[in-house]
């Protein structure tokens, strides 16, 4: 399988006690957790590489820059732990892991990702072709770390079919659709399709920025987003796109 990646881009798996613990501190870097307190520890990357997942490193030039986990689940499919990368390297690291995952017989792979973080949403839904498909509420509880402290700690697990060749959803007519709720900007925070096949939901521009300036406001819409999103899911809707300006799209399967 041909991967798409940048020039100077080379990707492999790490199995090696030194480039484990690089993976490591890279992971730190990025959720900005002291190197001594990291999220994933050396050790229990170098467990999961024993016990068959599998850890990838992307290396510009020399640079780490970029890193992703991955296990196999009961179900003979594929969870993915964590994925982290420089800008315009994630795509293939997920690549990556999709191909490895595929020459392992798996045909899914599942991964949780905060739903307020809307470039992430796009990435994974909009470019990826996966589908939110469970809303998670405070799943970790406090977290402590310098990206998520403060807020709760709400998922959406995302479905990946591996074998697709990327997203093939409708977006429907956002503008048309009648407003039901009010964000905590005092602006529309939902529109939904009178056929009622569509939800649309909008989530901050960055909720990173706004939980270090205003935790209360960030939490308020953490709140917000959650009653939509749980509504919704009970009703048959899945998560299959997010737009540039940072609405979701929700469907449901007549």
């Amino acid at each position: 399988m041909t991967l798409d990646r940048p020039p100077g881009v080379s990707i492999r798996t790490v199995h090696d006690v030194a480039g484990l613990a690089a993976v490591t501190d890279y992971f730190s870097d990025v959720w900005q957790t002291p190197r001594s307190a990291p999220p994933y520890p050396a050790e229990v990357l170098h467990s999961l590489v024993h016990a068959g997942g599998a850890v990838h490193a992307a290396y510009d030039g020399t640079r780490l820059a970029g890193a992703s986990v991955a296990v196999f689940g009961p179900d003979g499919d594929t969870y993915s732990l964590v994925a982290a990368a420089d800008r315009g390297l994630g795509y293939a690291v997920k690549q990556a892991q999709r191909a490895w995952a595929l020459d392992r017989g798996a045909r899914t792979m599942r991964w949780t990702f905060d739903p307020l973080v809307g470039r992430n949403a796009r990435f994974n839904l909009a470019k990826l072709g996966a589908v939110g498909t469970e809303y998670l509420v405070d799943f970790y509880g406090p977290m402590a770390d310098g990206v998520n402290d403060g807020d709760e700690s709400d998922r959406l697990t995302v479905t990946w079919d591996l074998a697709a060749p990327g997203p093939s959803y409708e977006t429907g007519d956002r503008e048309a659709a009648p407003a039901t709720h009010k964000a905590p900007d005092g602006e529309t925070l939902v529109r939904r399709d009178p056929a009622d096949d569509h939800v649309w939901c909008r989530v901050p521009d960055d909720i990173v920025k706004l939980r270090a300036a205003d935790a209360a406001l960030a939490l308020r819409w953490r709140h917000a987003v959650r009653e939509v999103f749980t509504e919704a899911f009970a009703q048959g809707f899945t998560a299959t796109g997010m737009s540039r300006d940072g609405w979701y799209t929700l469907t449901r399967k007549a």
